[in-house]
């Protein structure tokens, strides 16, 4: 337990270091995060029994050569890519996000180490060091995130691509 504690003290004194804008990169990682393991979950968990439905259904179908038949096929396999592909942009937009904010922490540090220059002048490095660390912290923070994010968004969009390859072939 005391190790935890410890652990939380430790994440607290970095996110205090960071700034407020710190704290926001973190919250918005941790909800790409979320979006990316709801995708994972989804593919590995709930996506299958989708795809057999859609397969059987098809399968099924005593007629399969009509342009009707075909305009069917085609409206599942657009079901199916439209359930793929959901959340996609959202995982998109947030690994987008995650510099513009370390950006932003980047500006609001150096305007508090401007701030500092000014009233103390700059040979009070110890007093200009929050500053520089507020500009700094937010900047690695938002890259990380974003460096992971992209990692795993581009393993998903070539799952998407495998997966919708493997229910054309099946609905062919």
């Amino acid at each position: 337990m005391y190790r935890l504690t410890e652990a939380f003290i430790d994440v607290q004194n970095f996110l205090d270091r960071g700034g407020d804008v710190l704290t926001i990169i973190f919250f918005v990682t941790f909800l790409l995060w979320l979006f990316i393991l709801e995708r994972l979950h989804f593919f590995w968990r709930i996506f299958p029994a989708y795809q057999q439905t859609a397969i059987k259904d098809w399968q099924d179908r005593p007629e399969k050569s009509s342009w009707y038949a075909k305009r069917i096929r085609d409206l599942e396999v657009s079901l199916l890519n439209q359930k793929l592909n959901r959340s996609m942009m959202m995982i998109k937009t947030l690994i987008a996000l995650c510099p513009l904010l370390g950006l932003l922490g980047t500006v609001t540090g150096m305007i508090e180490v401007f701030e500092i220059m000014a009233m103390v002048g700059t040979g009070n490095t110890r007093a200009m060091a929050s500053g520089i660390s507020k500009a700094t912290i937010p900047t690695m923070a938002g890259m990380v995130g974003a460096l992971s994010g992209i990692y795993f968004n581009a393993r998903l969009e070539r799952l998407i691509k495998r997966k919708r390859r493997a229910i054309k072939e099946s609905m062919a």
